[in-house]
């Protein structure tokens, strides 16, 4: 089983964690399973950059982005060429090491 290396992120995740996830299943599902209160403003549906994650190790493992999650990328504060929205990025068998940017568009956080 695939396991997600979460960084250390000061409100969500302030020791990091190491978790499994399951094939097929997105970052962000495997984030909020475990309580990394992840937000995501759009319900998982591609539509809003508040799940934004970088991808440090393990990216090309990642099937590559459709272009609506690009185009919903170029909107993410903090963009970076490993940056994927966690509610696309989908798990192989490799492992990943991801961190949870400090900040989103958001101006006040969704609670879900």
């Amino acid at each position: 089983m695939p396991k997600i290396v979460f960084l250390p992120h000061p409100e969500l995740c302030p020791e990091g964690a190491q978790l499994e996830a399951k094939l097929g299943e997105t970052v962000l599902d495997v984030a909020l399973r475990n309580g990394i209160d992840i937000e995501h403003a759009c319900e998982k549906s591609c539509a809003c950059t508040t799940c934004h994650v970088v991808v440090r190790e393990g990216f090309d493992s990642l099937e590559e982005s459709c272009e609506l999650e690009d185009d919903m990328l170029d909107k993410a504060w903090g963009l970076e060429p490993e940056s994927r929205l966690g509610c696309q990025a989908r798990m192989n068998d490799e492992d990943l090491v991801v961190e949870i940017p400090k900040y989103t568009v958001n101006m006040v956080s969704e609670s879900h």
